[in-house]
């Protein structure tokens, strides 16, 4: 737990693609906020003051100057954003997707690798005992017959346990009733009560010591005493010690340390060879059918039990390990852990989405390719190994030339791997790796979990992780998403960004589909801000300073176009549903940015312009009307016209170029100004409200929140 919490904690928090990407597009504006800003000091002091020194003092350029700046600031930009993301984690809460942190969300839209763990994620984690294994005899579940070596199994099975009914479960059927404890366990508990007897075998043992499973050590170990020696005698004969030690876990750990085992009356027998092959077949076997399979093991602790029960955990973890090799085994336990419902289709719409579906397990290696031809995510009976990779990276590398072979009409796009060869890989072989369609890693540790993760950021994939262990958590906690089960471990939810809190594999489509709405969507609130709320603002005061045209939008009215034309529309396109199945569409490259040189010439060149356009027009015709005076007069006047005019008159010309200011807006060429903006930022909205079909495609459900907006 402290190695765990240690990896967990070494993670840096990391700043999201959304961050990302708004920091980038606050660069841009900044920067082209001081460009423009330099410009007009600069062309004041070189060009404006010398030839016309009465139009602009410098009281009024320091305005002009700041009044540029702020022009180019989206005001309603960080409150748009907010909100939108608020309302899409709101929209994702009535699916069960809860969202722990918002900027998250928008990450989704650019995951391509998930690294999925297996128990509970892919698998219903509701395990049961499929196949028994007592000695060498295989066991009929539904009707076992007596004799030591399965009574011993049962036996075991509930000792070597740390699962235990719930006691407010009156159900009388052991298969229904609830269980508290670790599904495996659970199963094994189940399994027990097949002997009617097995209430006397809790009464009659107390425990000595115990260690947990751990996914290092691949066992679970428990030492007991017999406090009823007549039952001991009658479940493991008169000669057996009363003190024990039982060992359950991966056969290929455990037969390693057993010298004997068990036959059907009790007494043991050699592991030769030739029976040793025998149950690795038999457990290869039952890994195809996609079971978990587990070895239960005895030894006598009778003789060294006050060397090392008095040692700390780690140091008995570590004299089992190195002397305790003279195990009996007593059976064999395939366990059952059904996949779940719809995950099938679930990873076939992740593949069409263009993501890629890795399991990541600590079972079997063979157990993980069964379970992931149920699921779906090994497509093919063949898969490549290790040794696959070794070869293509001598190829690479031109060590050895290729053999010519007959071309394959087979194309090879699964891979196995255990954790023993992640240890063993390089650079290159992770290169290799990380091209490979169909991934299933077995046997890894919570290390290898979170170096697999880095290796795939390594080259510039966006990993998504799903886990429910507190063995996920350093993965969960390094990866660019990290998605946790709600039935999961309390550190596991904590580890993660999002939680799915009906322990629903499929709601992380449901998580993606809004995330890349969200990019989407996000595209257009910025293409509706920058040239309603920026450019048509900028344009007059750019045309005041280098043309002398008067200034016809005052910074007030500049706030207000800010304030009222850019919330609402901007939520209203947020809330805007997909136009095409996102689904279909491949995940956000990295290299696709929320803000590109070709959206700001679309957004400031081609929509900003034409809504400068419009609005300087009417400002022309208010003043042709108003005061008889030309466009080619307005241009370069520089302040002639109200230079030019007695006081009284200069007084009435500059109530009439303020009087766009009064509250009315009425009668004046500045509210015509202000009306036309808004016109336009209106018809800009509906604009953006598409991106891939044509505005009257879209389904009319879907333009409710912009219909609001001219209410």
């Amino acid at each position: 737990m402290g190695k765990i919490a240690k990896l967990t904690n070494l993670n840096v928090q990391k700043e999201t693609s959304l961050q990302k990407e708004l920091k980038r597009f606050v660069y841009i504006v900044a920067t082209a906020a001081c460009i423009a800003a330099t410009a007009v000091v600069l062309s004041w002091y070189f060009w404006l003051n010398k030839k016309h020194p009465n139009y602009i003092n410098l009281p009024n350029l320091m305005v002009n100057t700041i009044s540029v700046m702020i022009a180019f600031i989206p005001e309603g930009l960080p409150v748009c954003v907010t909100l939108s993301l608020l309302m899409i984690a709101k929209r994702m809460a009535k699916s069960r997707v809860l969202v722990k942190n918002l900027a998250t969300i928008e990450t989704l839209s650019c995951v391509n690798v998930i690294a999925s763990d297996k128990t509970g994620t892919l698998t219903q984690n509701r395990m049961f005992v499929g196949n028994a294994l007592a000695g060498l005899e295989n066991l009929n579940l539904n009707f076992i017959r007596e004799g030591l070596a399965p009574l011993q199994l049962m036996a075991a099975s509930f000792l070597c346990n740390d699962a235990h009914f719930d006691e407010n479960d009156k159900n009388t059927s052991t298969e229904l009733r609830s269980a508290v404890g670790d599904a495996t366990d659970i199963a094994l508990l189940k399994f027990s009560h097949k002997y009617n007897d097995i209430h006397k075998v809790q009464q009659s043992y107390s425990c000595l010591s115990e260690i947990p499973f751990n996914s290092k050590n691949k066992w679970m170990m428990k030492s007991v005493k017999a406090n009823d020696k007549e039952i001991h005698a009658s479940i493991f004969t008169d000669k057996t010690p009363c003190d024990l030690m039982f060992i359950k876990g991966a056969p290929d750990i455990l037969l390693k340390k057993c010298k004997t085992i068990l036959q059907n009356d009790g007494s043991e027998m050699e592991l030769s060879d030739d029976v040793l092959d025998q149950l690795c077949k038999i457990q290869h076997e039952w890994c195809l059918m996609g079971q978990r399979v587990i070895v239960i093991c005895k030894r006598n602790c009778e003789s060294d039990l006050n060397e090392w029960i008095v040692k700390p955990p780690e140091e008995q973890e570590n004299y089992i390990n190195e002397h305790c090799n003279d195990f009996c085994m007593i059976g064999m336990l395939g366990i059952i852990d059904p996949p779940r419902e719809g995950i099938t289709d679930v990873i076939t719409k992740c593949r069409e989405a263009g993501i890629r579906v890795s399991m990541v397990t600590g079972d079997f290696a063979v157990t993980a390719a069964a379970i992931a031809h149920q699921v779906g995510i090994f497509s093919r009976q063949i898969y490549d190994t290790i040794l696959n990779i070794k070869d293509k990276v001598q190829v690479a590398k031109k060590e050895i030339e290729p053999i010519e072979t007959e071309p394959s009409t087979e194309k090879y796009t699964s891979l196995l791997l255990n954790g023993s060869d992640i240890e063993r890989m390089t650079d290159e072989d992770w290169r290799i790796v990380t091209q490979y369609d169909e991934i299933v890693f077995a046997r890894t540790t919570p290390e290898q979990k979170l170096k697999i993760v880095k290796e795939f950021q390594k080259d510039k994939y966006v990993v998504g992780v799903t886990g429910d262990g507190v063995n996920d958590a350093p993965a969960l906690k390094s990866a660019d998403i990290g998605i946790a089960m709600g039935g999961g471990s309390q550190v596991a939810m904590e580890a993660s960004e999002l939680v799915l809190l009906d322990n629903n594999f499929s709601s992380i489509l449901i998580a993606i589909r809004n995330g890349r709405l969200v990019f989407y969507n996000l595209k257009k609130v910025i293409l509706y801000l920058l040239p309603g709320g920026c450019v048509a603002e900028l344009v007059p005061v750019l045309l005041s300073i280098f043309l002398g045209v008067p200034q016809t939008l005052s910074s007030f009215q500049m706030l207000i176009i800010s304030l009222f034309t850019d919330i609402a529309p901007s939520l209203s396109l947020m809330m805007e549903r997909e136009e095409t199945d996102l689904l279909k569409q491949p995940p956000r490259s990295r290299k696709a940015h929320l803000v590109d040189w070709k959206f700001i010439l679309h957004a400031y060149f081609f929509l900003g312009l034409i809504i400068s356009f419009f609005s300087q027009c009417m400002f022309f015709l208010f003043m042709f009307i108003h005061q008889d005076l030309t466009p080619q007069e307005l241009i370069f006047d520089f302040g002639k016209q109200k230079n030019g005019l007695n006081l009284w008159d200069r007084i009435e010309f500059q109530d009439i170029i303020y009087v766009g200011q009064s509250v009315t807006f009425t009668d004046s060429f500045r509210s015509r100004v202000l009306y036309i903006v808004l016109s336009n930022s209106s018809l800009n909205v509906y604009v953006c409200l598409t991106k891939f079909l044509i505005n009257f495609k879209q389904h009319p459900e879907g333009h409710l929140w912009f219909c609001s907006k001219f209410l």
